[in-house]
């Protein structure tokens, strides 16, 4: 039996297996199995060729990888937005490689990605699936693009992110875990667990783990603490967009609405867009901007005045230590202190240390040794 089919056999187990008490053990085992069955897959596929994936190099200040299933829009969207030049045609596979465009949206540079669409069994291979979902991995945000007619799809998608280690709208599970050199297994939890002790030491013993301490900062079902065990899962925020609303028959919007509703998806979350037609293209890029969490910093550059026009762009939270990290050189290593003028500033041309947090379209000197 080769590794495709003892995952399927896996999967059906798990699927045919009610989970209860005292099955909680045995699918543990299962699940662990089968997360070991797919990273050998993963490697086998690479070693031999078929899982390399595209290289696309990031250039700008963040990356976001449009997620969808064929003609579903994603070329005209990307077309519309940025310098790219993908085909369109409306007619499945127009796009057969990663074609990057460059989105200018309040000073920062936001690299698009059209990403051939995404099949059912993409995780496994399919359609050159692998090498589609390895390029999602690296961007920093992934937008889903559903057609109006079929918002089933969006589940479809979800399933073969996950099964690709894509953890979307999740925060990594709090755990840690510390190799020791004899004593056994520890488990020690901050919060009560619904897994009992011995199901958790079951499936770090089948991820080779025998003289380790575990700690659970949060509670855990069997996958989440599988993630947490095997440490190469990507987590990465999300937007959905719902595409050719312009074909929508106004009777049709409250089924759209509802059939969102029956997918988990909140109507007034969901941007609702025409590429073809230009439509809510204003609202969907300041959605980006929002969930990029990138801030403004207007460097004030000595003998030439504060910069404006190319302001440097960090995360939401980052300090003047991580401004000049950006910059690169030898600033960090120079650095005396800062001056800044702006919201995080208590006056303007606050003197400031590298611990101190930026706001965005602070205005920020740096005062360096020579």
């Amino acid at each position: 039996m080769g590794l495709e089919e003892e995952i399927e056999e896996l999967r059906e187990e798990i699927t045919s297996t009610p989970y209860n008490k005292s099955t909680e053990q045995h699918i543990g085992r299962l699940k662990s199995k089968l997360a070991e069955k797919k990273e050998k897959l993963e490697v086998r596929q690479q070693s031999s060729g078929g899982g390399g994936g595209y290289h696309v190099e990031k250039h700008g200040d963040a990356t976001v990888a449009l997620v969808g299933f064929p003609s579903v829009g994603k070329s005209t969207l990307v077309n519309a937005l940025t310098n790219a030049d993908s085909e369109v045609g409306s007619y499945e596979f127009t796009t057969l490689d990663v074609n990057p465009g460059m989105l200018e949206l309040n000073g920062a540079n936001i690299q698009l990605l059209d990403v051939p669409g995404l099949i059912e069994g993409a995780a496994s291979g399919r359609g050159g699936g692998q090498e589609v979902l390895s390029v999602v991995r690296a961007a920093d945000l992934i937008v889903f693009m559903l057609s109006a007619f079929e918002i089933e799809q969006y589940d479809r998608l979800c399933e073969e992110l996950y099964h690709n280690k894509i953890r979307v709208d999740e925060e990594p599970p709090r755990i840690s875990i510390r190799r020791k050199g004899k004593g056994g297994l520890r488990v020690t939890s901050s919060v009560e667990q619904d897994l009992d002790e011995q199901t958790i030491k079951e499936v770090l013993r089948s991820h080779e783990f025998i003289n380790a301490d575990i700690t659970l900062n949060e509670k855990v079902d069997i996958d989440r603490l599988i993630d947490g065990i095997q440490d190469n899962r990507v987590y990465l925020p999300s937007i959905v967009t719902v595409n050719k609303t312009d074909l929508i028959d106004p009777s049709y919007i409250d089924t759209v609405k509802n059939d969102l509703r029956d997918h988990d998806l909140d109507p007034e979350e969901v941007i609702f867009i025409s590429a073809e037609k230009d439509k809510g293209l204003d609202s969907f890029k300041e959605r980006i901007w929002e969930e990029l969490g990138l801030i403004r910093i207007y460097m004030d550059k000595p003998g030439r005045g504060i910069d404006y026009e190319e302001p440097l762009m960090v995360d939401q939270g980052s300090t003047v230590e991580d401004a000049t990290k950006k910059l690169g050189g030898e600033l960090q290593k120079r650095f005396r202190f800062a001056r800044v003028s702006g919201e995080s500033a208590k006056h303007d041309g606050q003197q400031v240390g590298l611990d101190h947090e930026l706001a965005d379209e602070d205005v920020l000197r740096l005062i360096t040794r020579k």
